[in-house]
């Protein structure tokens, strides 16, 4: 084992944020040597087969010595009868698969300006993607498992690049296409009452592809007792929902939330949701088998018609997870982690500084034409975001009535240079996915297992959205897949940037902890630094990710930035 050189944690003082811990401690991640390994290189090309439960299939050697086997089918296609029905088991085959290409992205219509799409109306899409830096049985590699994220409506797996996680981390990388949309989310009587598993569809998807994991990925040179599910955005929210479900007990050893978490969708709301979806799509309102035969009947072009546009989502609860009673209890997530009624697994959790920049572009993306954001915009926001409910997708509970005026009070645009920087301000605090609400769920299970609490604070991250008028991303959502994924680029329109050298250091830094964490559920390999492992008392301490060196910011200090105080009573749910 070798120490990555040259990092070390230092004192420094944060403009206009916080003030940091004043100890210099020297970086104790470590990651095994590649050179301890005999080389994938050596070999041959034909030698790049694996047999699967399913059949054999053959990769290909891809830059780093690391082998990708990528469009392996993990389920049946969920097509004809198989809509909206728990995923099943791929028929085998007997001739070589060549798993060279990526397989069909799911179908998907929202794209959320150059992230993810582009638009397609796939059914078969139930595909993965393994990156291996060492192809035999005897390897027994950790193994990552990631989701991708994309408000389970949009994003595919063929845009994260698992060869940096494989080949300097040594672990082997999976990234799983699921069903998204109505496709995937969907809670309707008529289905409902088939007595089969129903409403979260994608999140079976998942346990599928964990399944399948668990069948295969010895083959692969992974060890199936050390798999590590993880996700960002919609699959950070997407791994607490297997850490919460039942049916998922065992197929995972870790848990990595990557900015998101949120409460399930109560199933009576979803449920008259998704009768209007039946209804806008011309399947009346029954609840009988004849309106079940009818929706699977439907053409994917009009689901997909009627589900949303390019820069709008007119069903999204259908696009969120449901408190099912099975797949998810039916009290939430929050109730089953307070309670201890989870899949008990170490945790690494964080967000983002600026996540609600990446809304924020959206909306600015598509003004015609594109420009500044106002102090009318800046009003606008606040009362549209906060008039209503604060569910997820606008399920109950409701905001307390003047918490529009309390919003307004707290952040005076006076105190930030622009209109935009205070709606990022807002957007990122007052999010009921990120800082405050992420704050509170691990305060209630870091007695309960292992939890690595983070901020990703690089404002200098590259952005893939086109130039617009005076925009400042900052550290916006999504803006740290890229240091572990090189080259993401968000989707079909995004544009991928190569980082530079400090940022590549700070990549390196992340790839190291996460599959430190994946190798050994600390993402400091052993110890308890450089990142402290998060309590539920007032000594907890977050893992600030930024240039030019990590650090550490105390809980009181990171509540005080995102104003928690404040969110903390009108968040509450």
């Amino acid at each position: 084992m070798f120490e990555v050189s040259g990092l070390r944690l230092c004192a420094r003082v944060r403009a206009q944020r916080r003030t940091f811990t004043k100890t210099s401690v020297a970086l104790g991640m470590t990651i095994a040597a590649t050179m301890l390994f005999a080389p994938l290189q050596s070999q041959a090309a034909n030698d790049l087969k694996v047999e699967t439960k399913e059949g054999p299939v053959e990769g290909f050697l891809g830059s780093r010595g690391v082998a990708k086997f990528l469009g392996i089918p993990y389920a049946a296609p969920p097509v004809g009868e198989l809509r909206w029905r728990p995923p099943e088991k791929h028929e085998p085959w007997t001739d070589v698969l060549k798993a060279t290409t990526f397989g069909p992205q799911c179908a998907q219509i929202t794209t959320f300006g150059p992230f993810a799409g582009p638009p397609n109306n796939n059914e078969d899409c139930l595909y993965l993607n393994v990156y291996a830096p060492e192809v035999h049985s005897s390897a027994k590699l950790p193994v990552i498992v990631w989701i991708h994220g994309g408000g389970n409506m949009d994003g595919a797996s063929d845009s994260y690049d698992g060869t940096k996680l494989a080949a300097q981390g040594r672990t082997v990388v999976v990234t799983i296409n699921y069903r998204l949309g109505v496709l995937g989310f969907l809670a309707h009587p008529a289905l409902d009452a088939e007595n089969h598993l129903f409403a979260n569809y994608g999140i079976l998807d998942q346990q599928a592809a964990l399944q399948w994991v668990k069948r295969n990925i010895a083959g692969f040179g992974g060890d199936q007792n050390n798999v590590t599910l993880g996700g960002q955005s919609a699959g950070s929210l997407d791994t607490q929902v297997n850490m919460a479900s039942p049916l998922a007990a065992g197929l995972f050893h870790r848990a990595i939330w990557e900015s998101g978490v949120q409460e399930p969708a109560p199933l009576p709301f979803a449920e008259a949701i998704g009768g209007a979806f039946a209804a806008a799509a011309g399947c009346g309102s029954g609840a009988d088998s004849a309106t079940a035969k009818c929706l699977r009947g439907l053409p994917v072009a009009q689901i997909m018609k009627v589900q949303g546009t390019e820069s709008a989502n007119f069903y999204p609860t259908l696009n969120g997870v449901v408190s099912d009673g099975q797949i998810l209890p039916a009290a939430g997530m929050k109730a089953a982690f307070a309670s201890g009624q989870f899949n008990h697994v170490p945790v690494i959790s964080g967000s983002t500084r600026d996540e609600g920049n990446f809304g924020l572009a959206i909306t600015e993306y598509f003004k015609k034409p594109r420009a500044r954001f106002t102090e009318a915009d800046f009003v606008n926001f606040v009362r549209t975001s906060y008039t209503g409910n604060s569910g997820p997708s606008g399920a109950p509970p409701a905001f307390p009535a003047d918490t529009v005026n309390k919003v307004l009070a707290r952040y005076s645009l006076h105190a930030y240079a622009t209109p935009q920087l205070a709606m990022d301000a807002v957007a990122t605090e007052g999010s009921v996915n990120f800082p405050c609400p992420t704050r509170q769920i691990l305060k209630s299970i870091a007695n309960q297992v292992p939890v690595y609490a983070y901020e990703f604070d690089d404002r200098t991250a590259p952005f893939y959205f086109p130039k617009m008028p005076g925009f400042q991303a900052l550290a916006y959502h999504t803006s740290d897949i890229q240091y572990l994924f090189p080259l993401w680029h968000g989707g079909a329109d995004g544009t991928p940037h190569r980082l530079n050298k400090k940022q590549e250091a700070l990549s390196n830094q992340l790839v190291a902890a996460w599959t430190n964490f994946a190798r050994t559920g600390n993402p400091n390999g052993e110890g308890d630094s450089p990142w402290p492992r998060y309590t539920p008392d007032d000594k907890a301490h977050y893992l600030s990710e930024n240039i030019p060196a990590l650090s550490t910011i105390s809980d009181a200090e990171y509540s005080t930035a995102n104003q928690c105080d404040f969110w903390d009573k009108i968040l509450a749910q």
